[in-house]
């Protein structure tokens, strides 16, 4: 008999299963599977019901937990942003002026995610950012910066400025497949007093070279055993053909989640542009550039414009990957997808600096435009992006969780060192960072976009965006203001990853693409949150805490 705290002489029994018979404990998980009826929660095809439900938000469910039987960090988190590239991470950084330049985009594709830089400023000046992403970290750099011997230390000073880096070959015409005759580096020129020598009074001749035909493992090889920087790639005329650089061997070796193309080891790099006709100008010098995904930037991405778009680049530019968008239903999505596009992003009016919801009253909440969107068209095999609505870990495992392949960040990333613009004190004495939606009136009135030239402000990204260059009077979709800073991203995405590796665990599944499976065929469950439930998930009944979110 077990013991009681009293006299009453109660059994188990008729304390917890009064009616019923006792079944034998080591039989739990066989009665479970063969006989109990009732699942734990709702499958994912309930729970986003909207006749039932409503259009529901991220805030308003949670993922049941499963089994746990493996580690976090065994937890795989590579998938697809379009129909040919596969990312290492599924995070991305948002097309806005406040949050993705050329420092994001490369610190993003370094951490397996992706940056796509904005188009709130003139070609030329997008075109340069995709060089600098491009250049950043190569393989065999087959386009290297080579001087004349008439080249001043100035001039290379200069270049040095431009590009980031003071490593540069000289030959004796100063270009690619020309003889070799030295190679100039920082240290070459940082002190040097006259910078109208030419650089052939500084530059170094004892240099290290590898054949033409030498394979990137060999050539990683011998730079790894000199001492030198740089690794010329010279043919048997002693012609340069290609260069290979220490700090990218490094580079491998302190980031090796990072997104490259397989063949040239250069970053992938991604760049917005509108549907003007202009935008086909843009694209020329975009490509030409190098870029890899081109992402057409719409609030409203189901119109003309944009499907003779996506017709216009998959006819000429075919080595391009286009992500369309922005969609929130299937029969935006279908035509889109029917045009051609490899990938699409979701949401509309969900963005924290957003406020096309409340404004023209059309949208739709973001939970339910993910899953609804991203099931039709992994039918077709098309990754969607859900972009906007991000707030914290939590959020990004439910985007993916309804089916999106990856997610886009605009504000939780606009407080970070790498974002543009300059921190400074907010009146309540903290750090913060500018930050504004591409619909604020800020952006829209932004003549950067042509470069001061006249007529700019009729062709910046923010009225190209919300069709609105032609309006006489301007209606904000977006909000300007300010967010916390949040250090740099080098910290800061791996804590996200980290949470989602844990999060994943908790559910029980070891991959995203598992993930997408169990929810698919009604393994991970969930459950709808009350207001009560959300309160209770929060911080609470603390009379003060200190909210870290990692170390």
């Amino acid at each position: 008999m077990p013991l009681t705290n009293g006299d009453v002489a109660a059994t188990t029994k008729t304390q917890l299963a009064a009616g019923q018979e006792l079944l034998d404990p080591t039989t739990a998980v066989d009665f479970l599977q063969n006989e109990y009826k009732h699942q734990d929660g709702l499958d994912v095809h309930t729970l986003l019901d909207s006749k039932t439900y409503g259009g529901l938000t991220y805030n308003d469910f949670l993922v049941l937990p499963g089994y746990i039987g493996f580690p976090a960090s065994d937890v795989a988190l590579d998938t697809p942003v379009t129909k040919r590239i596969s990312l290492k991470t599924p995070l991305l950084s948002s097309p806005m002026d406040t949050v993705t330049e050329h420092s994001m985009a490369i610190h993003m594709a370094l951490l397996g995610g992706l940056g796509v830089i904005h188009h709130n400023c003139s070609a030329e000046d997008q075109a340069e950012m995709v060089r600098k992403v491009k250049r950043f970290e190569n393989g065999f750099i087959l386009d290297p910066v080579v001087l004349s011997p008439k080249t001043t230390v100035g001039e290379a000073k200069q270049l040095k400025e431009k590009w980031g880096f003071g490593g540069f070959p000289v030959t004796e015409n100063g270009t690619l497949r020309s003889k070799l005759i030295g190679m100039i580096t920082t240290r070459d020129i940082q002190f040097h007093p006259n910078p109208s020598d030419p650089v052939t009074s500084v530059m170094s001749t004892d240099l290290v070279t590898a054949p033409s035909g030498t394979t990137l493992i060999e050539a990683n090889a011998v730079l790894s055993k000199s001492k030198k920087g740089k690794l010329p790639i010279v043919d048997s005329d002693h012609n340069i053909v290609s260069l290979l650089s220490r700090s990218d061997l490094m580079k491998n070796l302190h980031y090796p989640l990072a997104s490259k193309l397989p063949h040239s080891k250069q970053l992938i790099c991604a760049a917005a542009i509108g549907t003007r006709p202009e935008d086909k100008q843009r694209l020329q010098i975009l490509a030409d550039a190098g870029l890899d995904i081109i992402v057409l930037d719409s609030s409203q991405g189901n119109s003309i414009f944009q499907i003779e778009m996506i017709k216009f680049i998959k006819d000429k530019y075919p080595g391009l990957d286009v992500i369309g968008g922005n969609v929130v239903t299937v029969a935006q999505a279908a035509n889109l997808i029917a045009a051609g596009v490899d990938g699409l992003r979701i949401g509309m009016g969900s963005g924290s600096a957003c406020i096309t919801q409340e404004v023209m009253a059309v949208g739709r909440p973001q939970a339910a435009s993910v899953f609804n969107v991203s099931s039709f068209a992994a039918r077709f095999g098309v990754p969607c992006i859900a972009d906007g609505g991000i707030q914290n870990v939590g959020h990004i495992v439910k985007g993916l969780a309804l089916g999106a392949s990856t997610v886009m960040m605009g504000g939780l990333l606009a407080g970070t060192t790498e974002s543009p613009g300059n921190y400074f004190v907010s009146h309540e004495g903290k750090l913060v960072k500018a930050y504004r939606g591409m619909g604020s009136i800020d952006a829209m009135e932004d003549r950067k976009a042509g470069s001061g030239a006249k007529g700019a402000i009729k062709s910046d990204a923010g009225k190209a965006r919300y069709f609105s260059e032609g309006d006489r009077l301007l209606v904000a979709q977006g909000v300007s203001g300010s967010v916390l800073d949040r250090g740099s991203v080098t910290k800061f995405v791996p804590y996200l990853l980290a949470g989602l590796q844990h999060s994943l665990q908790d559910i029980g599944m070891k991959s995203l693409k598992a993930l997408r499976e169990g929810v698919r065929n009604g393994d991970v469950r969930f459950e709808l949150r009350t207001v009560s439930a959300q309160a209770e998930g929060n911080v609470h009944g603390l009379h003060s805490f200190d909210k870290k979110l990692y170390s």
